[in-house]
C-alpha cells in the first residue's frame, strides 16, 4: 500500500499534466446551438457506410459500427463515458479511473505510468482505446504499433471546450443526443454561478494547496490552469497567479505576504486538515487562518477534465461567497 507521501506525489503528477484555461464560461444558447465539426459524419468508404473520426493528434479512425468494447486509460474519459450513458461499453479502465462508483465494476488494467500494462489492454480485446492529454503522444504511438485503435483528446481550455469534448466522445460511442442534454444541463449550472457572482461585494484572495509534504514550500497552481480559471470564475483571485509555471512551490514567507483570505486544501484527501494547517509556524498571521476560512476540497473536481469540473466550480463559489449560495 502506498504511503501518504506517494499518494501526494501521484496527485501532483496527475494534476500537473492536467488542464489549462483562461476564458469565460459557456453561454447556454451557444451550447444549445453549437455542433462541433469533428462529430464524425458517416462516409462512403469502399462502398460501405463507415464512421470516420479524427482525434486531436490528427489520427483518422474508421468504424463500421460504434465501438462496443472500449478501454479507457484516462479518468476523464471514464467519467465522460458514464455521464453519457456509455459505461456499459467499457471493458477495461486504468487504475486511477475510480469515478463513478460503477466504474469500479469495470476490470482494472493497471497504472499508466511506468511500464505500460500492454498485456492487460490486449487481453481486453478493445475495438477502441480512449486517451486524454494526460497520456503522451508517444504512449499513443506505442499502443498503435500494437495494432490498437486509439483516440486521443486534448484537455479543455474552457467550459465550452468541455462541452465539445463531451460531444466528441458521444459521437464516437453513439450517444449524441445524451451529450446535448448533458451539455445543456451543465452549462445552465455554470451560468447560474456566473449570475450569482455578479452580486459579490468582495473578491477574496485564494490559496490552493496541492501538496504540502514540505509545509515551508507547498506546491500550488499558478495561472493558466483550470484551477486558476475556476477560482477566477467563482469570484476570487489566485494568490499564486504571479508564479512562473502552471504548478510551482511557494515559500511560506511569500504566502504570508500574499495573505490569502481563503485556503483550499486539495491535499485534504491525503491527511491534511484545517487544524494541521492552522498549527503551522507563522501561518497564524494569514487572514484565512485567523478567520477559519481553510476548507478541504476534492481535487478530482478541479483537475480531472470531465463533467465534475462543474461540481468544482459550484463548490469553490459557495466557499468564497457563502452569502450568495444558500
Amino acid at each position: 500500500m502506498m504511503n501518504k507521501r506517494s499518494n501526494l506525489l501521484l496527485v501532483l503528477i496527475a494534476v500537473a499534466i492536467g488542464i489549462a484555461a483562461c476564458a469565460p464560461a459557456a453561454v447556454l444558447q451557444e451550447v444549445q446551438e453549437q455542433e462541433k465539426a469533428s462529430s464524425a459524419p458517416a462516409e462512403e468508404v469502399g462502398g460501405t457506410t463507415t464512421l470516420v473520426f479524427t482525434d486531436d493528434l490528427g489520427n483518422e479512425l474508421q468504424f463500421d459500427q460504434y465501438p462496443h468494447a472500449i478501454v479507457s486509460i484516462s479518468p476523464s474519459m471514464t467519467e465522460m463515458l458514464f455521464a453519457l450513458g456509455a459505461g456499459e461499453q467499457l471493458v477495461g479502465r486504468d487504475e486511477m479511473s475510480t469515478y463513478p462508483e460503477a466504474a469500479l465494476d469495470v476490470p482494472n488494467i493497471g497504472a499508466m505510468w511506468g511500464d505500460l500494462p500492454v498485456e492487460a489492454i490486449l487481453a481486453a480485446e478493445p475495438d477502441l482505446v480512449l486517451a486524454a492529454e494526460i497520456i503522451s503522444p508517444e504512449t499513443v504511438s506505442a499502443l498503435q504499433e500494437l495494432g490498437l485503435t486509439v483516440y486521443w483528446q486534448a484537455n479543455p481550455d474552457t467550459f465550452e471546450d468541455l462541452w465539445d469534448n463531451l460531444r466528441e466522445i458521444a459521437a464516437l460511442t453513439g450517444h449524441k443526443e445524451e451529450a446535448e442534454t448533458l451539455a445543456t444541463e451543465l452549462a445552465a449550472r455554470v451560468a447560474a454561478v456566473e449570475k450569482a457572482i455578479t452580486d459579490a461585494e468582495t473578491t477574496p484572495v485564494v490559496f490552493y494547496e496541492l501538496d504540502a509534504t514540505d509545509p515551508s514550500n507547498p506546491w500550488t497552481t499558478g495561472s493558466g490552469t483550470f484551477i486558476d480559471y475556476i477560482i477566477s470564475l467563482a469570484g476570487g483571485v489566485n494568490a499564486a497567479a504571479a508564479l512562473e509555471g502552471e504548478y510551482a512551490q511557494i515559500s511560506a514567507e511569500a504566502l504570508i505576504s500574499e495573505n490569502p483570505d481563503v485556503i483550499l486544501l486539495g491535499d485534504a484527501l491525503y491527511g491534511i486538515s484545517a487544524e494541521s494547517v492552522m498549527a503551522r509556524a507563522g501561518w497564524d498571521a494569514i487572514a484565512a487562518v485567523q478567520n477559519g476560512a481553510v476548507y478541504p476540497v476534492d481535487p478530482n473536481t478541479l483537475s480531472v477534465p470531465g463533467p465534475r469540473l462543474v461540481d468544482g466550480l459550484e463548490t469553490v463559489a459557495a466557499l468564497l461567497h457563502p452569502e450568495l449560495f444558500d
